[in-house]
């Protein structure tokens, strides 16, 4: 009996031992408890790029003499007389708005059965700024109701920057033909009305020449790009 109580205190003794035994190697694989992955505020950078330009000209039509994007092609320079601008191939300061501007009508110019205008743009600001390509114009009456289709432009036409400095004018052709002789219905206006190149604002000259054909046979009228000078 002895024996057996000793035995019994053996095993007993060996069970405790591989218990906590155990029990050490589950503490070291437990570790202790990490902590939450902190939070870190700000914001993305953007991605890089180029950026593109655009083109921000006028594309409206006539009724109100509205303009389309001027040409991009250049001539040579010209020289300017007094009270004319300077046309070059590349822009002068910054562009003409039309609150820095007058408009007229120049006389006309006949020849060949052409009845031959010149739009002149003058600068009425205190600084110099440029035009450049072709004029926006229709013809209206009293009440402001355009007369006849818009005029086109005249094929050929090379712009040029023309710089204007304060009091200094440009011109553009407004040329049709003759109606006595093409026989195309007319009527009277009482203003051209005109939009400066890449504008949308529009002036309002006055047009004291009579009838300007507005349907039928040869009446279209055409306009050229300004030139430095008033076309006298």
């Amino acid at each position: 009996m002895a024996h057996t109580s000793q035995s019994l205190r053996r095993g007993a003794a060996l069970l405790a031992s591989t218990v906590a035994a155990l029990g050490l190697l589950t503490a070291c694989g437990n570790g202790s408890p990490g902590k939450s992955p902190e939070s870190v505020s700000g914001t993305a950078a953007p991605a890089t790029g180029g950026s593109a330009g655009s083109d921000t000209s006028d594309t409206g039509s006539a009724p109100s003499g509205k303009n389309t994007t001027s040409s991009s092609s250049s001539q040579s320079t010209g020289s300017a007389t007094s009270g004319s601008g300077t046309t070059t191939s590349a822009a002068s300061g910054t562009r003409c708005h039309t609150s820095e501007l007058s408009a007229s009508v120049g006389a006309n110019n006949p020849g060949a059965g052409q009845e031959n205008f010149p739009i002149v743009l003058t600068n009425k600001s205190g600084r110099t700024c440029t035009v450049r390509g072709f004029p926006g114009a229709a013809f209206v009456n009293a009440s402001g109701t355009q007369l006849g289709p818009d005029p086109v432009r005249e094929s050929g036409s090379s712009p040029a920057t023309v710089t204007l400095k304060p009091g200094q004018s440009a011109w553009a052709g407004l040329t049709f033909s003759n109606p006595e002789i093409s026989g195309a219905k007319t009527a009277t206006p009482a203003a051209l009305v005109v939009t400066p190149p890449d504008e949308r604002d529009s002036l309002k000259a006055t047009w004291k020449n009579g009838a300007v054909p507005v349907s039928g046979n040869s009446s279209s009228v055409r306009l050229t790009v300004f030139s430095a000078g008033t076309g006298v």
